[in-house]
């Protein structure tokens, strides 16, 4: 088990969040859902849903109800480790849908807010290995996409 985990604060989506997430990722899953006490403080109510702990692909994670005084910004991203082109479309077209933002070089926001960066393994290969003109090129390629293109970083690091 791991040291630490991601905690998410929502105003009062967490379960729908989770929902959502649990959705995306193999082998994830809804592990609890606990609700706020009769003698929980002002604001939430008897009953609501305090925090969700699931699991994304068996790590674990928490989410939140906690009201609206902060918000999700760009400082904080999650990474997806893709193996190629379907993986990236996969999660990138599902995290964008119904309100989801693309934004630049394989990141994303989705429909909480919430940064994501969708990076297929080729790319770190890619840019970290011994050639760093091919690197170099890239790189550049990269910074020119909204969603990676696998095929066209390949092309970028074979000189074309």
């Amino acid at each position: 088990m791991p040291k630490t985990s991601p905690f998410l604060w929502f105003d009062k989506e967490a379960e729908e969040a989770a929902a959502f997430y649990v959705s995306i990722f193999p082998n994830s899953k809804i592990v609890r859902v606990d609700r706020y006490p009769t003698d929980a403080p002002q604001g939430p109510k008897a009953g609501d849903v305090m925090t969700v702990s699931f699991e994304l692909d068996g790590q674990p994670w928490t989410a939140m109800n906690a009201g609206p005084a902060f918000t999700f910004n760009e400082s904080i991203s999650f990474v997806i480790d893709c193996d190629g082109q379907e993986e990236v479309d996969h999660y990138w077209d599902a995290l964008t849908a119904d309100g989801g933002q693309a934004v630049q070089c394989g990141w994303l926001k989705d429909r909480y807010g919430l940064s994501w960066q969708v990076t297929p393994k080729q790319l770190i290969e890619w840019t970290t290995g011994e050639d760093r003109e091919a690197a170099a090129r890239v790189f550049k390629a990269m910074m020119g996409m909204v969603k990676i293109d696998v095929a066209g970083l390949r092309a970028a690091y074979e000189g074309g």
